[in-house]
């Protein structure tokens, strides 16, 4: 616990390590580099979990000691955050200058994002935690920025925009990862886990009302599976928050669809 009236410091940032690594006796470990071993801390977040991921059960991935793993990188945060960067990396991010319409710009960003934190759930927990300037994120940030930015909102405006479509696209892209986790821990497929939740949740008598209601809606909204069910809400959901950025820039610049890579009357 901190003494009183010290107040906690944020922690840095691998990105800004200015001295090598220490290193913590012997020699390089054979056979053993950084890209291995975040490769490693990525198979095993997605595998078991933040909670259950150590340096320990790292190295016993790797068949190494503990003290190899240290050689390369010098605490277990320092490493998490090295792995988030990685998988950032993997999203296709589009080209801002390549005359699409900058709506369909922002549909691409948001389903590689929502599918990043589907496929990595763990990643969630991390955002926001660590300061999140390494390469691929800030790539990443910079192309939401330009793409937003064509839109034709004035400037003031842009940080609410992002903030609409990317906190909307993380709050949906979590909670569907916690379902795909929940079902996978379960032994279960998500239409099979979300079936035997709903069951649950209606033998519960101060539920009742809840659930009935619940039914009549998610029948009104179609879809056979749980998958055709996100989609088709994500979709929606999304479509909601472009017409309100198109609205928005009515609004500011009076020049409803003719922005910059818009299509008038769209």
């Amino acid at each position: 616990m901190a003494r009183a009236g010290r107040q906690e410091q944020p922690r840095s940032s691998v990105w800004l390590e200015r001295t090598a690594h220490r290193r913590r006796g012997g020699g390089q470990p054979s056979g053993l580099d950084r890209a291995r071993i975040i490769e490693a801390t990525v198979r095993l977040l997605d595998a078991d979990g933040l909670a259950r991921f150590s340096m320990r059960r790292l190295a016993g991935e790797l068949d190494v000691t503990a003290m190899s793993v240290y050689w390369y990188v010098d605490t277990k945060d320092d490493l998490l955050e090295l792995a988030l960067d990685e998988v950032m990396g993997g999203m296709r991010l589009p080209d801002p200058d390549a005359g699409e319409d900058w709506r369909d710009q922002v549909r691409a960003l948001a389903r590689e994002y929502r599918t990043l934190l589907v496929r990595h759930p763990w990643v969630s927990a991390l955002v926001g935690v660590y300061l999140n300037i390494g390469p691929n994120n800030l790539a990443f940030s910079r192309v939401v920025q330009q793409v937003v930015r064509r839109t034709g909102l004035p400037a003031r405006r842009m940080t609410g925009t992002i903030s609409a479509v990317f906190q909307f696209v993380y709050g949906y892209g979590t909670l569907e990862g916690h379902l795909a986790s929940r079902a996978a821990v379960g032994g279960m497929s998500v239409d099979e886990y979300f079936q035997q939740a709903l069951d649950t949740v209606t033998a519960a008598p101060q539920a009742a009302d809840v659930v009935r209601e619940s039914r009549e809606i998610m029948e009104a909204r179609g879809g056979d599976t749980v998958a055709e069910m996100l989609e088709r809400d994500f979709q929606f959901a999304l479509d909601l928050l472009i017409a309100g950025i198109e609205a928005m820039v009515a609004r500011e610049c009076g020049t409803p669809g003719d922005q910059p890579g818009g299509q008038p009357g769209d």
